[in-house]
């Protein structure tokens, strides 16, 4: 551990670690034209569409952690690439669904294995992708995750009363 990382708080360690995957992601997926909030979005989508459903816009916001005018972008310029297809939600007009076209799952499906191959060297320090530890930082990690950003409680509400 450098002597740099030893004396960093643990927000700031998340926040390298985070750019380091981005950077790492960008650079392995560049040769298949994508980008990382690219691959985040068509593989969120690659997995729903294994369980049957047409997830729309918001609902992909919410699942990568995206803001909902990024995935709109991100969409669009997928839709441009023919590798997604949006279409009307039939139950709500305003909303947009997406889904994979069959160019569009050919090219995650490589995008994939190319990140599972980065995600398996990045976590060799650990044991690799499926060791133990790996799976205890994976939990670790949700359960940071898992903390709501609006968390006020009464107590901290009484301390900034007037």
């Amino acid at each position: 551990m450098s002597e740099a990382a030893e004396s960093a708080t643990a927000g700031f360690l998340v926040w390298r670690l985070s750019m380091k995957w981005r950077v790492a992601v960008d650079r392995a997926l560049a040769p298949l034209g994508l980008t990382h909030a690219q691959y985040a979005l068509l593989g969120s989508l690659y997995g729903l569409a294994r369980t049957g459903q047409r997830p729309s816009q918001r609902q992909l916001a919410d699942r990568t952690g995206l803001e909902a005018l990024y995935v709109s972008k991100l969409a669009r310029a997928l839709e441009a690439a023919g590798l997604v297809e949006r279409t009307r939600d039939p139950k709500d007009p305003r909303a947009m669904q997406l889904s994979l076209t069959e160019q569009g799952r050919e090219v995650t499906g490589r995008a994939v294995a190319v990140v599972q191959g980065l995600l398996e060297r990045l976590l060799e320090p650990l044991g690799g992708r499926h060791s133990p530890r790996a799976q205890e930082f994976t939990r670790e990690l949700t359960a940071l995750l898992d903390v709501p950003l609006d968390q006020n409680t009464d107590d901290d509400e009484e301390q900034h009363r007037p």
